[in-house]
């Protein structure tokens, strides 16, 4: 990549001062052509075409580039009339790095209940459910943090320090436990002590926590938006004012550290409270009036309070997006983690207090915990469906939204389940490391094991994954079915002289059928999310009925009944621990392996994509980086030189484009035309997050902007249609395009063309016309303002969506859209091939 700057005046010193120099503002019409890529990211020569690039502006994160031949072009207008200066907006950097990030996948259930926050129902900001469905989201992303410590908790200090330390057979042959054995009489043999000494573990991870989430807070939430400028370009003022346009929706700094404060005194107090459990537990065996007890009850008093005032600060932190949150915590919020500490500290003292006579056997007391952390949660996953259909009935009609304004509660649901699948998988691992094999929880165990949930959580996994596969073998057959009605059609899509072939045909369709499987996702989620809960509620209340695990507990059953329960426990333990390392395997390979990240890192980029309001321990929001980035640069370029702007966005780009343009004033907003490609704005963010992606929302960004052309394919599993219908006569969606460009061999092909699906749009010739019709718009006047009524949402033909209407370029009729949930996925005869001219 080229740094040096190749103009002999400009000053070495400041690379940005090539492009954007104390020179002239260059006259009106002058245009930029901003990229912005997609999912895995590529490199800024490849998006310019170019081996010399020179960094305008930005950093080894996030930058925008320039072909060096361009990086003066504002003082050289005259040399791009008819055509916009080039510029890449790199942001891969902030999504990936080295194989050490996958680590982030094991926060997982974070991330997820955090989207359950951004998917609630399209219903008025203002209806009363709002605040009722944010609270519960908080409150079940903090019994998550619960359970993580919890889950902590029960590796450190009841396997190791509890059971395993304290028991001799356990201990024998490991010499790094040597010094907690009973059989020692040494210091730190008095089972309080090991707990203190064990205690420290979970601690250093709930450390561990806050200290990323702190690093990643100063990293991603810092990047404020630009000053807008007051007025307005339009005759009438803009009616539509959705979430994302307004001035502090991407920068929830404080908000980050009000929920880290409250989320690390409930970690923190989580292991106090397991500390707690045990030393009332040797206290009542001493007697219940001895000073140690008495002081113990007061520091379970203080514990009480330090927890009421960790949920009250979560209830009172809610999101304020109207302006940018700025406001320092009050002090109780910023001493609420060094008062847990300090009454962590207390505790410690009184656990290890020498208390003659005292030993561990059996589990640590409050292993019923975990079965109240999932009961409890259960309670808030269904209180949170009844908010999402309160607020649903209340939201635009929308056919298209994902589980009818269910996927919120779905998701949250889901977030539980993986949360105890992880903490279940790395006990129950753990706890056979510890008894060298043996079944916990059997006569002949060394040690009693993790809680009996966590066995009986592990039973049910696989009966979960034969759902699951069900429903995969459907979806297998659908594509099957699918993909044999689109054969039919696929010859005619293409000039008549190419000779048909049949493996390509099938090939063709298959791709076309096989994407059409995104559109699906609901069934898969809905079906999980319902098996989940009926398995998960059976798993409780087996453990709490028969108090052992599943294979004991059907021992006087019949054969088959024992014998398949006994098969469910042992495989589901090893299905738990199987999971953790595949999430750190598919991590690593997703960071390191480009195509790997493009299928694996769009669930990653999506849910990344969204600010942390409901978990300050998931993994950061890069679109708190990106999008102010992006607004920065086209609010300053439209207005130092007062030029018109195509934004260009692929993939995830296009959803970071499309929020930036809303986080422009009005006047720069209308100077700037959008095109997008392979965009899921609507096929993914407008179906599974429509208080923010549907249609209105993106009828009002069509209206406010310049222009606005979309590009998408039948074969492309992530990309669609945007489905607006402009009543003025031009079209948002172009599409769908021909995908192979070339069916067979001939003399102008004599190789096969590629099957594109999400990748390459710029190969295809309509990319060219598109974006030759944008640049010719951008005029040196401000376009008018069109209708409010101009533009709906919908699914007619102008829209590119296949209902049948007529394209007035070329006569043809649109086709069926096969990844809109047709009858049978057919495209209609013609449709593909005449859209590439």
């Amino acid at each position: 990549m080229e740094t040096a700057d190749p103009t002999p005046h400009a000053r070495p010193t400041d690379r940005a001062s090539t492009a954007d120099g104390p020179s002239p503002a260059a006259p009106p019409h002058l245009s930029l052509e901003l990229l912005v890529h997609g999912v895995g990211g590529t490199t800024a020569q490849e998006m310019l075409g170019d081996p010399r690039v020179q960094l305008i502006t930005g950093d080894d994160t996030a930058a925008c580039y320039r072909r060096t031949d361009d990086a003066d072009a504002e003082r050289r207008p005259d040399d791009y009339r008819g055509e916009p200066v080039r510029e890449a907006y790199c942001w891969s950097n902030l999504t990936s790095g080295n194989g050490a990030r996958a680590l982030w996948l094991l926060l997982v259930p974070f991330m997820v209940a955090n989207l359950a926050h951004w998917m609630r129902p399209a219903a008025p900001s203002e209806h009363p459910a709002q605040r009722l469905y944010d609270l519960l989201v908080r409150i079940l992303a903090l019994t998550l943090t619960v359970l993580l410590a919890a889950a902590a908790c029960e590796v450190a200090l009841d396997l190791t320090a509890w059971q395993c330390a304290g028991t001799t057979v356990c201990a024998a042959g490991k010499s790094w436990m040597g010094f907690l054995s009973p059989d020692n009489s040494g210091w730190w043999s008095a089972p309080g002590r090991r707990l203190a000494l064990a205690s420290m573990v979970p601690l250093l991870v709930i450390g561990f926590l806050w200290w990323l989430s702190r690093r990643t807070w100063s990293a991603y939430e810092s990047a404020s938006p630009p000053p807008r400028r007051p007025g307005t370009s339009r005759d009438t003022p803009v009616a539509e004012r959705t979430a994302l346009s307004l001035d502090g929706f991407w920068y929830g700094r404080r908000l980050v550290a009000r929920l880290r404060a409250a989320h690390t005194t409930a970690g923190v107090l989580t292991i106090a409270a397991v500390l707690r459990a045990a030393g009332a537990q040797a206290d009542g065996q001493a007697g219940g009036d001895t000073a140690l007890a008495v002081t113990g009850r007061a520091l379970t008093a203080l514990v009480i309070l330090l927890a009421a005032a960790t949920v009250v600060v979560v209830w009172r932190t809610a999101r304020s997006e109207a302006v940018p949150d700025d406001e320092s915590d009050h002090l109780v919020v910023r001493a609420l983690p060094f008062a847990s500490l300090g009454a962590l500290a207390l505790i410690v003292v009184h656990t290890g207090w020498a208390r003659p006579g005292s030993h561990s056997h059996g589990a640590l007391p409050g292993a019923a915990a975990f079965g109240g952390i999932a009961v409890f949660q259960g309670l808030l996953v269904l209180a949170l469906a009844l908010t999402a259909w309160v607020l649903q009935r209340s939201a635009p009609e929308d056919a298209r939204t994902a589980l009818r304004g269910m996927g919120g509660p779905a998701v949250a649901l889901l977030a539980c389940a993986v949360g105890g699948v992880l903490s279940g998988g790395v006990a129950q691992r753990f706890a056979d490391w510890l008894d060298g094999g043996a079944t916990p929880g059997q006569d002949h165990a060394p040690i009693p094991g993790p809680p009996v949930l966590l066995s009986w959580q592990a039973s049910v996994i696989p009966v979960l994954l034969v759902v699951v596969a069900i429903v995969i073998v459907l979806a297998a057959v659908r594509v099957v079915v699918v993909g044999g009605r689109v054969a039919k059609d696929v010859p005619g899509l293409y000039d008549p002289r190419e000779h048909p072939d049949e493996r390509r045909t099938k090939r063709i369709a298959g791709t076309i059928a096989g994407a059409g499987l995104t559109d699906s996702a609901p069934v898969l989620v809905a079906a999980t999310a319902a098996v989940t809960l009926v398995l998960g509620a059976g798993a409780v209340a087996g453990a709490w009925l028969s108090d052992r695990a599943p294979g004991r507990a059907t021992e006087g059953a019949p054969p088959v009944v024992h014998a398949a329960a006994e098969t469910a426990e042992s495989l589901g333990s090893w299905l738990m621990s199987a999971g953790v390392i595949l999430l750190i395997t598919m991590g690593r390979r997703a960071y390191r392996d480009h195509s790997a990240r493009r299928t694996i890192g769009i669930l990653w980029d999506v849910g990344t994509f969204w600010p942390r309001a409901a978990h300050p321990f998931a993994p950061p929001c890069y679109a708190e980086r990106a999008v102010p980035d992006l607004t920065w640069r086209m609010a300053t370029w439209t207005e130092r030189f007062d030029g018109r702007l195509v934004l260009s966005g692929h993939s995830q780009g296009s959803v970071l484009a499309a929020a930036a343009v809303w986080q422009l004033d009005p006047v720069t907003r209308s100077r700037v035309a959008l095109l997008t490609y392979g965009s899921p704005l609507e096929r993914l963010y407008g179906r599974w997050f429509p208080a923010f992606f549907g249609p209105p929302a993106l009828t009002g960004l069509h209206r406010q902007m310049d222009d606005w052309r979309n590009l998408w394919r039948f074969t492309d599993p992530i990309g669609g249609p945007i489905r607006l219908t402009c009543d003025d006569g031009r079209r948002i969606d172009e599409g769908p395009l021909r995908d192979p460009l070339a069916f067979g061999r001939s003399l102008q092909n004599p190789l096969p063309a590629q099957i594109l699906g999400h990748g390459d749009y710029q190969a295809d010739p309509v990319f060219g016309r598109v974006r030759a019709e944008l640049i010719a718009r951008l005029g040196p006047d401000l376009p008018g303002q069109r209708p409010a009524d101009d533009c709906t949402g919908g699914g007619s033909a102008d829209a590119g969506t296949g209902r049948g209407g007529t394209d007035d370029r070329t006569g043809r009729h649109a086709a069926d859209d096969s990844t809109d949930g047709s009858a049978d996925g057919r495209p209609a005869q013609g449709s593909s091939g005449r859209s590439s001219g």
